[in-house]
């Protein structure tokens, strides 16, 4: 694992580290949040939960108690090295070039899915509806925007090399923290009970004395199967509205730091 400092300027030469160690060092402890993957094991399936089923990034606290870390895994010790770290070494450039591209990215499959949703809610036709899927489509649009511009007018770095533009990356740090919010806000009022107008486990399908309820008074818009709908449904609760999606909530308004 890599280790240094991003944050406040420190003043204390023995806080001033930048290291690596392996992660099975004696004395190096994680100690890991609630996995939602786990509670999406025992409470359903990839079907109830496909986002959370398969893509849960657990969070840590690290404890390092009394851990060696060998002096050749150490790349600075002092406070001015360190604190000038993430400005020099072009960290600063490269992540948000990477956060950006990440979030349009993600963007892209939130704003097909609610297209989708609405047009399986029978709502896709509404003035007002049309009105926030093209207020999520310009955030989206924003965010790719920002990413080409990051590359398109890059900063001069050293010996001719060159490093994504730092004030487009800026502004995307300054927007990201507004914008995803507003998208699952928009997100819940276009499908409304439709995120939880849904079965609970996929395995009523298999249940033929349910199956037919579902097929009746859980169908789509526009002769959309039931099973079709809810699985969709499934996956935008799963992305804003389970402990995963409010998890992901939380780090696109922090990710800045």
């Amino acid at each position: 694992n890599f280790v240094a400092h991003y944050g406040l300027p420190l003043r204390k030469k023995e806080f001033g580290l930048i290291f690596t160690v392996p992660m099975d060092s004696p004395g190096l402890k994680l100690l890991c949040r609630t996995s939602y993957e786990m509670n999406a094991a025992v409470m359903g399936t990839p079907f109830d939960y496909p986002l959370s089923s398969r893509f849960d990034e657990n969070d840590a606290i690290m404890v390092f108690d009394k851990v060696l870390v060998p002096w050749e895994n150490v790349f600075a010790y002092d406070a001015e090295t360190t604190n000038n770290f993430v400005m020099r070494s072009g960290f600063l450039n490269r992540f948000m070039f990477h956060g950006c591209a990440r979030l349009a990215v993600k963007l892209d499959f939130i704003a097909g899915c609610v297209m989708k949703g609405v047009e399986m809610t029978g709502s896709a036709g509404f003035r007002g509806v049309q009105m926030q899927i093209g207020e999520i489509l310009n955030w989206r649009d924003m965010f790719w925007g920002l990413s080409d511009a990051m590359a398109k007018s890059p900063d001069e770095w050293v010996n001719g090399a060159v490093q994504p533009n730092l004030n487009y990356g800026l502004a995307y740090r300054t927007f990201m923290g507004v914008g995803y919010p507003r998208i699952k806000e928009i997100i819940q009022q276009v499908l409304g009970s439709g995120l939880i107008y849904l079965n609970s486990h996929a395995d009523d399908w298999k249940n033929p004395d349910i199956e037919p309820y579902l097929n009746q008074y859980v169908r789509g818009s526009n002769g959309i199967a039931a099973i079709d709908r809810v699985q969709l449904l499934k996956l935008l609760w799963d992305a804003v509205g389970s402990e995963f999606g409010g998890r992901h909530e939380l780090y696109e308004r922090n990710y800045a730091g």
